[in-house]
C-alpha cells in the first residue's frame, strides 16, 4: 500500500510537471491552431464534452475542434468524415487537437497515462473487468493507444485498458510516454474515422442486463 501511495504521488508530480512545460513548449502551435479553427470553422474553437473520470465522476474534456456542425436535410448530424474538416485532419495526424487536455491533467480530471475518457452513455456497456478501468485517472494516452490506437477492435481496447489498471507502474508510464512521443513523430496509427458506437456493438448485452435487474 505504501508503494502505490508513492507512486501515486510521483505520478501526480510527473502529470503538474509535464503538463506544465509541455503548455509552454505548445503555446505557439496551440495559439496557431486556434486561429486556424476560428478562420475555417467559426467558433467555438474547443470542444467540450462531458466524460467519466477517476471512479466514474464526470468532467469537461477540452479538445481542439476539428468538425463543423454539418447536419442534413432533417437536422441530423452528418458523418464524422463529411464533418471533418482539412485543418481538423491536420490537428489529428500531429494528435495536436487532444493537447487542450493538459489544462485537465493540470486540474487533477487527467493523467498523462491512463485509459482514454470514453462517453458516459457507454457505462451501462463494460463488463465487470472493463469497469475496472475507472479506478485510476483517465489519459490523455495509454496502453491502448501505443498498440494499436484506433486500429484495434472495442474487445481489445478495453482490455489494455483493463491491464492497465492492474498493472500500472511508473515504468509502465514511462514506456507509454516514450512510445507515444515516437508515434506521434512517425505519424502512425492515426485514424481520421471515428469508432463504431460501443452501445450499438453491445446492445444484446446490455438488454441482458437490464433483464436481469428488473427480475431481480
Amino acid at each position: 500500500m505504501h508503494g502505490r501511495s508513492y507512486y501515486l504521488s510521483l505520478k501526480r508530480v510527473l502529470d503538474i510537471t509535464a503538463a506544465g512545460v509541455f503548455l509552454v513548449l505548445a503555446a505557439p502551435a496551440m495559439f496557431a491552431a486556434s486561429v486556424l479553427i476560428w478562420a475555417t470553422m467559426g467558433r467555438p474553437v474547443l470542444f467540450r464534452q462531458r466524460r467519466p473520470g477517476r471512479l466514474c465522476r464526470p468532467f469537461t474534456l477540452l479538445k481542439f475542434r476539428t468538425m463543423t456542425e454539418a447536419q442534413d436535410a432533417e437536422g441530423r448530424p452528418l458523418g464524422d468524415c463529411e464533418r471533418l474538416t482539412p485543418v481538423g485532419r491536420w490537428l489529428r495526424r500531429l494528435s495536436l487537437d487532444e493537447a487542450p487536455q493538459l489544462w485537465n491533467v493540470l486540474r487533477g480530471e487527467m493523467s498523462l497515462v491512463g485509459p482514454r475518457p470514453l462517453l458516459m452513455e457507454y457505462l451501462p456497456c463494460y463488463t465487470p473487468r472493463e469497469r475496472t478501468r475507472h479506478l485510476v485517472r483517465p489519459g490523455i494516452t495509454g496502453l491502448a493507444q501505443v498498440n494499436g490506437r484506433n486500429r484495434l477492435g472495442w474487445n481489445e481496447r478495453l482490455e489494455l485498458d483493463a491491464r492497465y489498471a492492474e498493472s500500472q507502474s511508473l515504468g509502465l508510464d514511462l514506456r507509454i510516454l516514450f512510445h507515444t512521443a515516437c508515434q506521434v513523430l512517425r505519424g502512425r496509427d492515426v485514424v481520421t474515422g471515428a469508432l463504431p458506437d460501443l452501445t450499438d456493438e453491445r446492445r444484446d448485452r446490455i438488454g441482458v442486463r437490464v433483464e436481469a435487474a428488473e427480475e431481480g
